[in-house]
């Protein structure tokens, strides 16, 4: 059985950006949540949930195929072991899925800067 990876951080309610040095007087533009990042989270949010409702649909059928009221014959043992199998595919595609949304948001940066600067209000 595999262990998922660590998913995409969402942004917590009272995270800030990083502050460039010297402040915004700097004249360096300010940061914003990075969308590509946004996306790598709703992915996680929407694909894990599916996984979840697959992985159990096999479970279930798994357990089924294994009671000995479903089969009274020895030809069954060959169609648990066609579930058994699935559940394993299932599970590698289940880590593989999830690795690459996990591997990806490490490498795609938080934050990023905008190419708004900030107005004041007069």
């Amino acid at each position: 059985m595999y262990v998922d990876p660590q998913p995409p951080r969402a942004r917590e309610r009272n995270e800030a950006p990083p502050q460039p040095p010297g402040g915004l007087e700097a004249g360096q533009p300010p940061y914003m949540f990075n969308p590509e990042y946004q996306k790598l989270i709703d992915a996680w949010d929407s694909v894990k949930p599916q996984l979840e409702t697959l992985s159990a649909a096999l479970d279930k059928a798994y357990l089924l195929a294994r009671s000995p009221q479903t089969w009274d014959a020895p030809v069954g043992e060959r169609y648990v072991e066609t579930i058994r199998e699935w559940r394993r595919r299932l599970a590698a595609y289940r880590n593989s899925v999830l690795t690459e949304i996990s591997d990806t948001a490490l490498e795609t940066p938080r934050w990023v800067r905008t190419t708004e600067t900030p107005k004041p209000f007069w």
